[in-house]
């Protein structure tokens, strides 16, 4: 192999090792999936499941681009095969539970940090629930419609520091937003009645930045309710009380630094901040405090389901 770590021809064996190692170490479930074969001297053959076969040169750099595109299409192809086989398995798991539930109506807790992909596998499994063979109707709340108004936020005495730590826990209405738990509790306990009622919640807009009132519905027909935010399984004393109202609590766990990372690209792309070091400096401040909170004060769920982190750059 020449100083540059990149194959050359002459280097067949030690090449096709090199390269199986390099990208195919972190993923040993799909180590098969990938293979070099021999074309013709000088020339290399990347075979994937997930790819047509392209030819590779032994001619340094492109070599290793074309083969560096091969492989992060198989890694995102492997990363939403772990994640969907996660999300299929906890809609099973809740569905199960849900038929064996004594009550009409079955409540969901999915909380998780800040970057975990809480609200990815909230979204996931409703999705799921709604579109099963034999669906159950299920209603996705977030509690972001609970964050305090800019209004609201602009008469706070530290209102500085309330924007720049909003997302923190004492920037929500906790206790109306446990009011509404308490209520949703009732609700889903409640025998059918002849009219149907309806229970609305706030939902939250991103391009205003504020809460919408009424603007999640409820509807009467709803089998299971998946609430899903950061606070769900939080013990303190104005939040705790909602880990005990739901039926079914589950902490979507992710390495810290793994989350900071993805809140801190998100900030980029959502135009919030330009650069990514600027990201980092926003999630030190803020996301990144209120994820240390909710490690340090979990309630222990019923369920944990680990995060898969989507390959980007390197495959180290």
């Amino acid at each position: 192999m020449p100083r540059d770590g990149l194959p050359r021809a002459h280097d067949t064996p030690q090449t096709i090792s090199f390269i199986k190692k390099s990208f195919c170490r972190s993923l040993p479930h799909i180590s098969h999936q990938l293979g070099l074969l021999p074309k013709r001297k000088g020339h290399y053959m990347l075979l994937s499941e997930h790819c047509e076969p392209s030819p590779l040169y032994g001619l340094g750099r492109g070599v290793w681009k074309i083969l560096e595109t091969h492989s992060r299409v198989t890694l995102r192809s492997y990363h939403k095969y772990k994640m969907e086989a996660k999300y299929t398995r906890l809609a099973e798991t809740i569905c199960q539970k849900a038929n064996a539930h004594s009550k009409r109506r079955f409540l969901v807790a999915i909380a998780g940090i800040p970057g975990s992909g809480k609200t990815t596998t909230a979204v996931a499994v409703a999705r799921l629930l709604n579109t099963q063979p034999s669906p159950k109707r299920t209603t996705l709340l977030s509690m972001d419609g609970f964050h305090l108004s800019r209004a609201t936020l602009d008469l706070l005495p530290n209102r500085e520091e309330a924007y720049i730590r909003r997302g923190a826990p004492w920037t929500f209405d906790a206790a109306r937003f446990v009011q509404f738990i308490r209520r949703l509790r009732n609700w889903a306990d409640s025998t059918p009645c002849a009219s149907a009622e309806t229970i609305y919640a706030p939902s939250f807009d991103h391009e205003a930045k504020d809460p919408v009132e009424n603007g999640i519905a409820i509807t009467d027909d709803t089998e299971i309710v998946i609430i899903e935010g950061n606070y769900l399984l939080l013990d303190e004393p104005e939040w705790r009380e909602v880990a005990a109202l739901v039926d079914y609590r589950v902490f979507v766990e992710s390495d810290l630094q793994e989350a900071r990372e993805r809140v801190a690209r998100r900030h980029v792309l959502a135009g919030i901040e330009k650069t990514l070091e600027d990201g980092f400096r926003r999630v030190d401040r803020n996301d990144y405090l209120n994820a240390i909170t909710i490690q340090e004060k979990l309630i222990t769920p019923d369920l944990v389901i680990h995060s898969v982190t989507e390959p980007t750059a390197g495959y180290s």
